[in-house]
């Protein structure tokens, strides 16, 4: 492979720039694996700072054989990107970063695949406007075509659904190097891209897929006017279930702009001062910001008893920020916030986190590391309200059966439910143990949090083990139907398909990629045998799955 990737590396160094190839084994290794789990070391990573610059680097690495491997800021833990042959190029988009069109009459925003959630937020916020759901947590260092490839949910969820429910039009580079456009931006002068259901919706093709039908470059956005008023509640319950019914119905009466349930004892086990510091300065701000004496008053109270009005029983709280654009809607929102936490057992508790995720808005990332030093890998499933209870008593009895197991190894759980718009219930179980750390775990968070820290050492016993839960749960979301995003590697999606359906999938990546080089494997979709990029390229990928992670 010598020889050939030299010669690649030389004709991308030409259409890209030398600082825009790297092939240092230290960059190879470190941009091949994600926050879970190594890939194969890849060949070559570029980096273009160019959409035009981007596809003709494209077609050059599938001319030459190579497959091409879309990577956001690689915040994943799926196998989104992380090769599965070495015969690859990892595509970094962090440097196609710019915001090309921004226009508050069409209430549109259009952007380069690399620009992160903040950025745009940031952009809009000049103008008093921002994204119906605006982002993922990690949207300081997160981007669009990460979030677009994988399903970015959080911010402003509740109410809006996930950020590609506002999404109008793509431009994407297929593995040919071939420039397509979707919606409206398809069409000659058609002007701004104001319309994505202009026939066939060919944007939601490309949505969701992990970067399996082509590469996104470029994305337009509709956009709304902030709401003027924004205010918080948080309510403490016993059980999950209890929690968990009234996230639901907060969910169905569309109150909310975020809702969320968390475990309180894993919570509070994982905080740590540094977590608590700036806790208490987001709280003062939030007092600070409160207009009126005795609304300030009432906050200041509501954060200094928290501790004593949660009580030894609280086990789960949950968490809406609720907005509109009138004080008088805003306190009606609030009201039914607090009426069906009450009916549902829940008692009201200071609401120092929502705020707090709102006043700062897209932090950076350290908490891709504990504060203990340990790693975690999440699961996500996505079912309707109706499905939520027999979910979580399905998902609790797969975590009781490894008790013990975890106990041995040093594997705690922490939980995370959320709603997403008005009829899905998303539950997700968070799974911490130390062990050594990534290049990720390295690279993304502050120095000074990490100078905070010792590295675990390596733990394989317990990595095995957290790979069989894994496993074990997956099996759990795939009988009961559910639906998952950050799809990558790790979640069976081509093999549940009714034959049909995949059938159609399988001709559109055909199409689309006719020599399986975009992302091979991710979506369980396998090249032919003779268009594998690799010899022996599937058996390579069964063996590189590894503990947790299904070969596609």
């Amino acid at each position: 492979m010598a020889d050939d990737i030299a010669a690649l590396g030389d004709t991308l160094v030409a259409l890209l720039g030398e600082d825009r190839v790297l092939t240092s084994t230290e960059a190879r290794e470190s941009y091949s694996a994600d926050l879970y789990a190594r890939g194969r070391t890849c060949a070559a990573v570029i980096r273009p700072a160019d959409r035009d610059a981007l596809a003709g680097a494209v077609a050059a690495v599938t001319r030459a054989g190579y497959a091409l491997m879309p990577r956001g800021a690689g915040l994943t833990y799926t196998g989104g990107y992380t090769p599965v042959v070495e015969r690859c190029v990892v595509v970094d988009l962090s440097g196609l970063d710019r915001i090309v069109a921004l226009n508050p009459d069409d209430m549109t925003i259009t952007v380069e695949a690399g620009c992160t959630w903040r950025q745009i937020h940031d952009a809009l916020a000049t103008h008093g406007l921002r994204l119906p759901c605006f982002g993922t947590f990690s949207g300081a260092r997160a981007t669009v075509g990460g979030g677009l490839s994988g399903g970015a949910v959080f911010l402003g969820t509740a109410r809006y659904g996930a950020v590609a429910d506002a999404l109008l039009a793509l431009e994407v580079v297929l593995a040919d190097g071939a420039v397509v456009r979707t919606g409206h931006a398809a069409f000659d002068h058609a002007g701004a891209p104001v319309y994505r259901l202009y026939g066939p919706d060919l944007t939601g093709l490309f949505v969701h897929d992990s970067g399996a039908l082509g590469i996104k470059t470029l994305a337009t956005f509709r956009v709304i006017r902030a709401p003027a008023h924004t205010g918080f509640a948080s309510f403490a319950f016993a059980d999950a279930d209890a929690a968990a019914r009234a996230l639901s119905e907060i969910g169905r009466a569309g109150v909310a702009e975020d809702a969320c349930v968390f475990d309180l004892r894993q919570r509070a086990r994982s905080l740590s001062a540094a977590d608590l510091r700036s806790g208490l300065r987001i709280a003062l701000r939030a007092v600070r910001d409160t207009r009126g004496i005795a609304s300030k008053l009432r906050v200041a109270l509501a954060m200094a008893g928290a501790r004593r009005r949660l009580g030894g029983a609280a086990t789960y709280s949950l968490h809406v920020t609720a907005a509109a654009a009138g004080r008088a809607a805003l306190a009606d929102d609030l009201a039914r916030c607090r009426a069906i936490a009450t009916d549902c057992g829940g008692v009201e508790i200071a609401d120092t986190l929502p705020r707090a995720v709102r006043a700062g808005v897209f932090p950076v990332p350290n908490a891709v590391v504990d504060p203990d030093g340990a790693r975690w890998v999440a699961l996500n499933a996505k079912v309707s309200h109706a499905v939520a209870a027999t979910l979580i008593e399905r998902s609790e009895a797969v975590l009781s059966a490894f008790a013990t197991e975890m106990a041995t190894h040093g594997i705690t759980v922490s939980r995370l439910m959320m709603a997403i718009s008005n009829h899905v219930f998303s539950y997700e179980p968070v799974l911490h143990w130390h062990d050594e750390w990534l290049p990720l775990h390295r690279s993304v968070p502050e120095q000074g949090y990490l100078d905070a820290l010792t590295e675990p050492g390596a733990d394989p016993a317990a990595r095995a083990v957290v790979g069989r839960i894994r496993d074990a749960l997956l099996a759990v979301f795939t009988e009961l139907g559910a639906a998952s995003n950050q799809l990558g590697r790790a979640y069976p999606y081509a093999q549940v398909m009714q034959p049909e359906t995949r059938e159609l999938l399988e001709r559109i990546k055909a199409l689309v990629d006719p020599d399986g080089r975009v992302n091979p494997g991710v979506l369980g979709l396998v090249p032919a045998p003779d268009r594998a990029t690799d010899p022996g390229a599937a058996g390579a990928q069964a063996k590189d799955a590894g503990p947790g992670r299904a070969p596609p």
